[in-house]
């Protein structure tokens, strides 16, 4: 493994803003430069710990998506290459984990598709037998496919805080039903085929988040990251099924591994609260993240 960076510190450029996994730094007025951090956060809480090599892997993962779904949407990514824009001595923080993207308007939604229950959804159904409005039909358990993919946005919320789940009908109320509708139905589009080509790999995507701006022209366009173990739920295909009849989560490669390990960590000898600060990594759960994140790359691209 190369040595981990938590935080960027790029000089030759304006930072924007600080994320829980990228820092956004201004090029000109028009461009961003996002660099991914090996910073990891759970619960929205940004672990101390970095998790070596994860923001290369995560910025491979989301250019093999972005290639593979541009007939669907158009994304952010000029073309040019990140380390054009920073100082000789800054390249090595941007190599091989930062995008330069277009400057666009961000649309305030997460568009979640989700073609399982699971985590959030899974605790909303058992109280109300429905996700984000959305109705479904009794006697599904924990990882269960859904009949059809289901669109369940949320409000994005500012670092450390949770993002909010909320219905369709709450964001055609915030951005207008003709941009809804289009999130929603082009959130699906990509949801489907990307299925399709993680299934060819034996791999299950289970819910997953996309984000999207308007450009210059009024258009969309996706951005940020798409379909990374940060943003989705990715399970192997061998071990769902023993885990559904069991009702339990299924082995993942995205951050429920952490995420299972936090639900019995302690804070001073009490049971962590999800709130900041995070319990310290153990080294063999920071080496078993990232053996997490690199084998899901490399199965998904083999």
């Amino acid at each position: 493994m190369n040595s981990a960076l938590h935080t960027s510190n790029l000089t030759s450029l304006p930072l924007l803003a600080r994320g829980k996994v990228r820092d956004n730094y201004a090029v000109g007025s028009d461009r961003l430069l996002m660099v991914a951090s090996d910073r990891i956060s759970a619960f929205d809480v940004i672990m101390g710990q970095p998790i070596p090599d994860k923001g290369a892997l995560l910025t491979q993962m989301a250019l093999f998506w972005f290639a593979k779904l541009g007939h669907i949407c158009p994304n952010h990514l000029t073309g040019d290459a990140p380390e054009s824009v920073v100082a000789p001595t800054e390249v090595a923080q941007v190599q091989g984990r930062s995008m330069l993207v277009k400057r666009l308007q961000p649309i305030p939604v997460e568009a979640v598709v989700r073609g399982y229950l699971a985590g959030s959804g899974w605790a909303e159904y058992q109280a109300s037998r429905s996700v984000c409005g959305v109705p479904l039909p009794a006697g599904l358990r924990n990882a269960s496919k859904l009949p059809e993919p289901i669109f369940t946005p949320a409000a994005k919320a500012a670092v450390g805080e949770h993002d909010e789940n909320i219905t369709y009908q709450q964001v055609g109320q915030s951005i207008g039903a003709n941009l809804a509708e289009k999130i929603r139905a082009t959130s699906l589009q990509l949801y489907s085929c990307a299925t399709k080509i993680a299934a060819s790999k034996g791999i299950i995507i289970a819910d997953t988040k996309f984000e999207f701006g308007l450009d210059a022209d009024g258009a969309l366009v996706l951005m940020d990251e798409v379909l990374t173990p940060d943003s989705s739920r990715y399970w192997p295909v061998e071990g769902y099924e023993a885990a559904l009849h069991e009702g339990r989560n299924p082995p993942s490669y995205d951050k429920q591994f952490l995420r299972d390990w936090l639900e019995h960590a302690q804070v001073n000898g009490q049971p962590w609260n999800k709130a900041a600060p995070a319990p310290a990594l153990p080294q063999d759960i920071i080496e078993k993240t990232a053996a997490k994140y690199q084998e899901a790359l490399t199965r998904l691209t083999a």
